[in-house]
């Protein structure tokens, strides 16, 4: 591949390629760790029903992974830190909704953030999240009805996750364009 063909991709897919398999892990792991301590230290209890009673920050992380870094670091960095902080909170059963929810919620943001199916970059990222949106809405409903064994009790969680995913999407969406610039440029890639 050309010079100006690698260019023209990294600009088609706005997501920072790693340059080595360490880069990839550390930065890797650094997204987990933030996730998991956003969604730990900055989280507020609300009187709903089901579980949606909780609001965190740990989706800002998620989003901002999968969208410099791409589908695979921003489903493992959903995925794990969201599920580790259920289990180390003691909501075991939890956990491997979150790793798959939240994973897929990841993936499906930093897909949108490779493939770029829509033209105007900041209209692509909304949408992203709009549809990570829907899949935390749809999926802990689902997880809600299994683990409860009703179908009325997960609805009062879905005004939780729109509050959570929504307040994530405005604060990403007000520093993407820097964290964009500075990120280009701590990894050494061209604009």
């Amino acid at each position: 591949m050309t010079e100006k063909n690698t260019t023209k991709k990294t600009q088609a897919s706005n997501v920072i390629p790693f340059k080595s398999r360490t880069q990839d892990l550390v930065t890797t792991a650094l997204m987990i760790a933030l996730t998991y301590v956003a969604t730990w230290l900055i989280n507020i209890r609300l009187p709903f029903v089901g579980s949606g009673g909780l609001i965190h920050l740990g989706n800002v992380p998620l989003f901002i992974a999968a969208i410099l870094f791409g589908r695979r670091t921003g489903a493992l960095a959903g995925g794990i830190g969201m599920g580790l902080f259920d289990l180390l909170s003691g909501w075991t059963a939890w956990a491997p909704f979150t790793l798959v929810i939240v994973g897929f919620m990841g993936f499906i943001v930093g897909l949108f953030a490779e493939k770029r199916p829509i033209r105007n970059v900041h209209l692509n990222d909304t949408v992203s999240m709009i549809l990570a949106l829907l899949i935390k809405i749809v999926g802990y409903y689902f997880a809600e009805v299994i683990l409860y064994g009703n179908w009325i009790t997960p609805f009062g969680s879905i005004p939780g996750n729109i509050l959570q995913v929504v307040t994530a999407a405005v604060i990403v969406l007000a520093v993407l364009p820097v964290l964009r610039r500075v990120t280009r440029r701590a990894y050494a890639v061209a604009v």
